[in-house]
């Protein structure tokens, strides 16, 4: 009985270490799209912000020609 207990335990263990390293492939895969995932973020962020700024210069600008506009109206 010796031999077929050996045989599940060398069975068992090769299991073991390919689910081993299937977790740890999956982990470095998971790793990697959570970086990924961060740098769209950082990125998505960037381009909001850049955005704001452009939006602000344009509404700046806007404002710029409503008053010039107001002053033609008003001086005739």
């Amino acid at each position: 009985m010796s031999e077929p207990d050996n045989f599940i335990l060398k069975l068992l263990q090769e299991i073991r270490a390919e689910m081993k390293n299937g977790f740890d492939a999956t982990g470095k895969r998971l790793d990697s799209i959570d970086a990924k995932i961060e740098s769209l973020k950082q990125a998505m962020h960037g381009e909001s912000v850049l955005g704001r700024y452009a939006t602000a210069e344009f509404e700046d600008r806007i404002e710029a020609i409503e008053k010039r506009l107001d002053k033609l109206e008003k001086g005739h």
